[in-house]
């Protein structure tokens, strides 16, 4: 991977962590407005896309944007029919939810390693 897609991607995980920190944290200032929503739309569509890294580059992100749109509809449709809105219980929920499929990825892809059966050939 080259040095600015790491830069790039690494500013990008501060980014959404700083949006996170200030949601959970109430801080009221004008960057919540726009490092909240960017937290809220990117974790759940990268967490999708890390799950389809072999796939298609653009397939993956067609559906990481996708998955990302349909889970916050979820989550903001859930919180309003049982009229427990709050924000802060949205971002946390995020939050767990894209640990989980990070954690689903690491177990079901095996940490980025590539395995090979015992005695299978390569080509």
């Amino acid at each position: 991977m080259s040095t600015n897609r790491r830069v790039f991607r690494w500013i990008l995980a501060l980014t959404c962590l700083s949006g996170a920190v200030l949601a959970l944290a109430e801080i009221e200032t004008p960057l919540r407005l726009i490092l909240t929503p960017m937290f809220l739309l990117i974790v759940p569509g990268a967490a999708v896309m890390g799950l389809l890294r072999d796939r298609d580059p653009l397939a993956a992100l067609s559906v990481g944007a996708a998955a990302s749109l349909v889970i916050n509809v979820l989550l903001a449709t859930a919180m309003l029919s049982f009229d427990a809105w709050s924000p802060r219980a949205g971002v946390a929920t995020i939050a767990v939810l894209g640990g989980f499929i990070y954690v689903l990825r690491v177990l079901y892809r095996g940490g980025g390693s590539l395995q090979t059966e015992q005695g299978a050939r390569s080509r």
